[in-house]
């Protein structure tokens, strides 16, 4: 007997759960330093005379993101002193990161690219550890929000995630964009390291925020741990000091991995992973190159704002928010196909743009139409490797899988401004390139679709 799915108005419900609001703050909190070390610092560079090639490369500070799984397990374990016992775990570490970011900040308003990029760059890279460095804690934090058995519920949580990511990216990014504009309008020289004071405040803000949100403590994560720990000492035959540090690393380390290989296999634990890292690699090429090719096609700063992010952040919230129920109803392998798809389709709409010239009405299209392509592929993205992780390792299996997939989108991504100029500025072309790179990944997910174990 088949099992009845719900209605869409009945899986709307679980979008007005209380819990919602502070799972949207997290993923704000997420998504706000994108902007910082993305657009922001992408036109600061370019403003300043940077070739794109170089500013491609600064993008590499983005492949932290890639590497965060490395320090995850210690970040699980370690407390931070006075801070986790009077805020807790979760947000002493998410409070500890914020401050980095904001001195970074003020860092940055000290600096000019041209005279200082080395030192730019390094206040990049340490705003990109500190960011990554709390996504961890955030995730974790934001899963156990939910309770283990409330599966739709947790399918919901993602896509609220994906909206708040989405909402500090785009409507921080209207923020400095405007911001910078107003400064520069005032005739304000180094107006961008201005706007960058202005960001430190709104990082301030949520910092405040973050005290709100509740945090549930996990006894049995930490007796599941030291069973492992107490494990190997017996299998090593010695009780000491020496003996216990080995068993602690090791626990913490290996615990995650061999069960994420144990749950699925090698080969298609491998094939996941090797999808995970080919996904969001042609979306992550444009993504790093747009602000770029808006501003040669002729759109200013205020035009970016509009459409790219207001216009964007709206059609982002609306289709994720579509795009999570169609997760709960259909599955998360039929989900991630179809966000290929999207994905592909919308990067030829740039191309149109980019052979067209400068036309508002095909700017609007190619932007929105992109944005609700990334917001159903974001979503099913999160969703499912939600379902792939085991809930007695969440923060670290999330942060590895999720790592993997920035380090495709990333450290591949950051030779987006080399191929641009490899192709002698043909953005046509670039953008054709970026829509067949999601192809791979398809392919191997057709390979394997059966075979995938997920929680559902």
């Amino acid at each position: 007997m088949t099992k009845k799915k719900e209605s869409i108005s009945n899986l709307v419900k679980y979008y007005f759960d209380k819990r919602m609001i502070k799972i949207l703050l997290i993923g704000i909190i997420s998504g706000f330093p994108w902007v910082l070390i993305g657009s922001s610092l992408t036109l600061w560079l370019s403003e300043e005379g940077l070739t794109r090639t170089t500013i491609g490369w600064a993008g590499l500070i983005f492949s932290v993101y890639a590497f965060n799984y490395m320090w995850a397990p210690l970040i699980d374990r370690v407390r931070i002193p006075i801070l986790t016992a009077n805020i807790g775990h979760r947000k002493s570490w998410i409070f500890l990161m914020q401050s980095i970011i904001i001195l970074s900040l003020i860092f940055w308003s000290f600096l000019n690219p041209t005279e200082n990029l080395s030192l730019v760059i390094g206040a990049g890279l340490f705003i990109a550890i500190a960011s990554s460095t709390q996504d961890i804690t955030l995730d974790a934090l934001r899963i156990e929000q939910i309770n283990k058995k409330e599966t739709k519920v947790m399918a919901a949580g993602a896509a609220i995630t994906v909206v708040g990511w989405w909402t500090g990216y785009k409507i921080g990014g209207v923020i400095s964009l405007n911001i910078a504009q107003i400064f520069e309008n005032l005739g304000i020289s180094n107006y961008w390291q201005f706007t960058f004071l202005a960001m430190g405040i709104i990082v301030a803000v949520l910092n405040i925020l973050l005290l709100f949100i509740k945090e549930k403590i996990k006894h049995e994560k930490n007796l599941i741990q030291k069973k492992l720990d107490q494990n190997i000492i017996e299998k090593i035959g010695s009780d000491n000091f020496f003996s216990k540090i080995f068993a602690w690393i090791s626990s913490t380390i290996s615990g995650p991995i061999l069960s994420f290989f144990k749950k699925n296999g090698v080969k298609i634990s491998l094939g996941i992973l090797g999808f995970i890292f080919l996904f969001k690699i042609g979306e992550a090429f444009l993504g790093r190159m747009s602000i770029l090719f808006y501003k040669e096609v002729g759109f200013s700063k205020s035009d970016i704002a509009l459409y790219s992010k207001t216009f964007g952040w709206i059609t982002t919230v609306i289709f994720t928010l579509l795009g999570g129920i169609f997760s709960i109803r259909f599955g998360a392998l039929k989900s991630m196909f179809i966000a290929g798809i999207l994905m592909a389709s919308t990067n030829l709409l740039f191309s149109v743009l980019a052979w067209s010239g400068k036309s508002y009405l095909i700017f609007s299209l190619a932007v929105i139409l992109d944005d609700i392509a990334a917001a159903f592929a974001t979503v099913a993205f999160v969703a499912f490797i939600s379902l792939l992780v085991d809930r007695n390792y969440t923060a670290t299996q999330y942060a590895l899988l999720a790592s993997i997939g920035t380090a495709g989108r990333t450290m591949l991504a950051s030779s987006s401004g080399a191929l641009v100029d490899w192709l002698n500025g043909d953005w046509g072309i670039f953008f054709i390139l970026t829509a067949l790179m999601v192809i791979p990944s398809l392919v191997l997910l057709f390979l394997i679709r059966k075979k995938i174990k997920l929680n559902e």
